[in-house]
């Protein structure tokens, strides 16, 4: 290879080297980056690698994962040796099996693993061509795998034209440029395969191929037949030599002069060649079950030089893939769609891409074409692509041949590009569909009310809004149940959990209840939970775990909402590794939207278990989530949760920046969900601080003592909040009241932390010592109560105070010495403070005692006071995130610690270590 010297020795360092695993060779049209890619393979071969290729086509970039199906296929073979979860993958992404669609991550990890196991008997290369036309999809995925190839056996190199945007231009792979030939290259690779050219026909085809090598070729092959200037001008595509054209359309012309002077029926023949993705690079495996077209009869345009022959299959190939887009480029628009008509029954069984094609063939309305769409859609949507849907979608409604199956598909599509996080898509689409002086159609009222709430916090004319098109779609459907009412339900239910309205959730329960069967159960289920869960959670969270046990049945946005539900009792942790397998889900390509909510989810989660620092690192990659995508609402919401995590870990000043911030644009906007949580920031502030009066200030402006305001989500959580601050300000009698109108409202019966934090403001009001003693017991052997390990930490040194007071400081010890570590262990650090002074009150010195408990990592100390519970190691596990084996291996190191020998002994061995300390 002339003038490539550099670029060879890097290439051939990074076949061999150890690092390094991923490159991406730029450059423009005709410079060399094939040639080099072919290089890299012989290198490779010759280095006992095994080399799998592939190659983008611009006719395929809109078909899901077609790119990817190219570079695993060869793969297949081995998939069967995967676990059962990857096998599941595969079989989704391939269309053969009818579970949800895998996100980036997952889909990405089954990728690594299949590489992994294949590279184990012989290291790989994997080679893409052309990946400006990957699928975004593909890309998605394969950025993923890229990033990840380190230290392996595999190693992945890919071809990108830097004169076309790709998704590959942020994947953070390193990146080889491949420039143009410098003159002295390029003047030894035109003379060694142009020799004798005419000096003045030599001149200009270096000045006009301007060091690219197939323009040198290419250009001088087309006017070495005519020496006079100003026929080397007009071949040149311009009536003067001097004019310097870019060298892609200086090589379209060649080209396209080519393809003009063949027969009609060649030209036809490479139409529907390059209309269905004939490969411009020899040896490139199709994707999995595809047939492309495969060109006859084509020996003349062999002779013109436009095509080659695979040597692999023996097939017609284009030589280059400017070719294959001049071919369309030249084509007219009748050519054009009778090819895609007959590329169409070529794939007649293959849903997208026979779809793909009707679409591009049809002009006027088609019911059958646009059904077909909508499949192909409906096929795209299972396999992940959200943006493949959305097309379909869009132009099935354009070929729809009646408005209301038209209002219908763009519905669809709008409703597919809001949760993709394409709003201004989506809003094009809605106003596609009203016709002036119309009523606007329910599936419009979908998503132009989604995005005024998403978008800008609109919760009060977008609940009028929504009311009226399910009060209109009641009175011209009764009793029908349809998609469109129960995304209607769905998203009024969301807008006045947000509102937090008492009159707005008694309107829509009142609504609900007048249509009767076509609400579905699960948005029941969202209703009572979202809403006044005192008064309607009982047995929620029993519905919400049968809901669960049939994933297969559910979409992404069930499994979001249903997890909504779960937090609000409190049971959110048995769910969120379904949140955790799915948050990725197609962020880049997919329905962005539910990755949001997962990650608040995941976030609350987190701080609930004591996770703290991951919650933190959660919520700040939801906050840039939300604004990127200009969900103001959701990224409000996050700085809401960063702003309670920050009171509680006593960073006042940041939880009052983010308060203020949150409560400035959610109060105009009687957002009363957000300002709930602002007043909760304010109230965890002042706690942390021990400023008592303003977190009895603040706790009361969410809910007075002595009741729950209705559809305030806060008024519960806070139990434990209002209930201390009462306390410590005097306000004994109010602290009372509040405690057993918790009990009164049944609070126990609805969530576990509700019966640890009423057990725990029972016991901290009673003034019957037998009383306090029966609730603190309740509360702190709770089953779930290490769960919640900052409300039973509270609990614990409240127990510890009054212990001192009445029964010594020996007793109360153990209790204020856990409560010390927990705070410690979580990152709170007045809260530490408060404990370890109660304990030097004790007269204990306190560094000596977290010093004596710390012999016990902070996670055995956790699965040791679950398993002193009763739990089993799968129940543990389950709590924590981990296997029953990790548990049994934990407590396997545990108990010599301890000197025990058996479960049984692990509640007596940890009062005795407490005691001991």
């Amino acid at each position: 290879m002339i003038g490539r010297d550099d670029e060879l020795r890097q290439l051939s360092a990074f076949v061999t080297a150890a690092e390094r695993q991923a490159l991406v060779l730029r450059g423009e049209t005709g410079v060399g980056k094939s040639a080099l890619l072919d290089h890299v393979a012989k290198l490779a071969s010759g280095a006992g690698h095994g080399v799998i290729r592939a190659a983008g086509v611009e006719a395929e970039s809109g078909l899901p994962f077609a790119g990817l199906h190219q570079l695993v296929h060869p793969l297949l073979p081995s998939v069967d040796g995967l676990d059962q979860v990857h096998r599941d993958v595969f079989a989704t992404v391939y269309g053969r099996s009818g579970g949800k669609p895998p996100s980036v991550m997952s889909l990405g990890i089954a990728v690594l693993d299949l590489l992994s196991l294949v590279s184990s008997a012989k290291p790989l290369l994997l080679l893409l061509d052309d990946g400006q036309w990957l699928d975004a999809s593909s890309v998605a995925v394969i950025g993923f795998v890229g990033r990840r190839l380190n230290g392996g056996s595999v190693k992945l190199l890919v071809g990108l034209r830097s004169d076309v945007a790709s998704g590959f231009d942020t994947a953070a792979l390193p990146v080889l440029p491949v420039g143009s030939l410098p003159d002295e290259a390029a003047r030894r690779l035109l003379d060694l395969r142009r020799p004798g050219l005419d000096t003045h026909v030599r001149r200009l085809v270096l000045d006009q191929a301007r060091g690219n090598p197939l323009a040198l070729l290419e250009l001088s092959a087309d006017i070495d037949g005519d020496r006079t200037g100003g026929g080397a001008a007009r071949l040149l595509g311009s009536p003067d030599a001097s004019v310097r054209l870019p060298v892609p359309r200086r090589l379209q012309h060649v080209y396209g002069t080519r393809i003009k002077a063949l027969g009609d029926d060649v030209r036809q023949e490479l139409l529907r060649g390059a209309l269905d993705g004939v490969g411009a690079t020899p040896g490139t495996a199709l994707a999995p079950g595809s047939r492309r077209y495969r060109m006859r009869d084509a020996e003349e345009a062999l002779a013109a030089g436009l095509l080659s022959i695979d040597p692999v299959s023996g097939d017609f190939v284009f030589r280059h893939p400017l070719v294959r887009s001049t071919v369309v480029q030249t084509a007219t628009p009748n050519e054009r769609r009778a090819a895609h008509a007959a590329l169409a029954r070529v794939h007649r069984d293959d849903v997208e891409r026979s779809a793909t094609h009707l679409a591009a063939a049809t002009v006027d309305p088609d019911e059958e074409v646009a059904a077909a769409l909508e499949a192909a859609a409906e096929s795209a949507t299972r396999r992940g692509s959200a943006v493949a849907a959305v097309a379909w979608l869009t132009r099935a409604a354009e070929l729809s041949e009646n408005r209301e199956d038209r209002s219908r598909r763009l519905g669809d599509a709008a409703f597919a590009a809001g949760h993709a996080g394409l709003f201004e898509q989506a809003q094009r689409l809605v106003r596609s569909d009203h016709v002036a002086g119309t009523d606007e159609p329910p599936a419009s009222v979908v998503t132009s009310a989604y995005l005024a709430f998403f978008e800008d916090g609109d919760v009060r004319h977008s609940h009028r809004q929504v009311v009226t098109a399910i009060e209109n779609l009641g009175e011209r459907e009764p009793g029908k149940a349809s998609d469109v009412l129960t995304r209607l339900v769905n998203l009024l239910l969301a807008i006045d959990q947000y509102a937090g309205d008492p009159a707005q959730w008694e309107e829509t329960r009142a609504l609900l209840g007048s249509l009767g069967d076509p609400v579905p159960a699960r948005s029941l289920i969202y209703q009572d939970a979202w809403g006044d869960v005192v008064r309607h959670g009982a047995g929620v969270a029993e519905r919400v775990e049968r809901e669960f046990t049939d994933l297969s049945a559910m979409e992404p946005w069930d499994i979001t909402r249903l997890s909504v539900a779960a937090y609000h009792v409190d049971t959110l942790s048995h769910y969120r590794p379904h949140l955790q397998r799915t948050v990725d889900r197609e962020a880049e390509t997919g329905f962005v939207r539910n990755s949001m909510t997962m990650l608040h989810l995941i976030m609350l989660d987190q701080m609930a278990v004591g996770e703290w620092d991951e919650a933190e690192r959660t919520g700040q990659r939801d906050l840039e989530l939300t604004s990127s995508h200009g969900y103001a609402l959701l990224a409000h919401h996050t700085r809401a949760y960063l702003g309670l995590l920050a009171a509680m870990r006593g960073q006042v000043e940041r939880a009052r920046e983010l308060q203020a911030t949150v409560d400035a644009w959610a109060r105009p906007r009687g957002v009363g969900f957000l300002t709930q949580i602002t007043d909760a920031i304010g109230t965890t502030a002042a706690l942390s601080e021990g400023d008592y009066e303003a977190a009895y200030l603040h706790a009361i402006g969410i809910t007075p003592p002595g009741t729950f305001t209705p559809y305030a989500h806060q008024a519960p959580r806070t139990l434990l909040d209002l209930v201390e601050a009462a306390l410590h300000t005097g306000r004994s009698e109010q602290a009372r009241t509040h405690a057993l109108a918790a009990q009164q409202a049944h609070l126990p019966d609805i969530s576990p932390r509700l019966a640890l934090t009423t057990h725990g403001a029972l016991a901290m009001t009673a003034t019957d010592p037998t009383e306090a003693d029966h609730h603190y017991h309740h509360a702190e052997t709770h089953p779930s109560a290490p769960t919640f390990p900052f409300e039973l930490a509270r609990i614990r040194l409240a127990h510890g105070i009054r212990l001192r007071h009445t029964q010594g400081s020996r007793s109360a010890r153990p209790l204020l010495v856990q409560a010390a570590e927990t705070f410690e262990r979580l990152g709170a650090p007045t809260w530490a403070e408060r404990a370890r002074a109660e304990l030097r009150a004790s007269g204990l010195a306190t560094r000596v005692t977290c010093a004596q408990l710390a012999e016990l990592t902070w996670q055995e100390r956790q699965i040791a006071d679950l398993a002193a519970c009763g739990l089993t190691n799968k129940e543990i596990g389950a709590r924590m995130h981990l296997s029953p084996r990790t548990v049994s291996s934990h407590l396997y190191r545990v108990f010599p610690k301890l000197g025990i020998t058996s479960r049984a002994a692990l509640r007596d061995a940890l009062a005795r270590l407490e005691e001991g300390s």
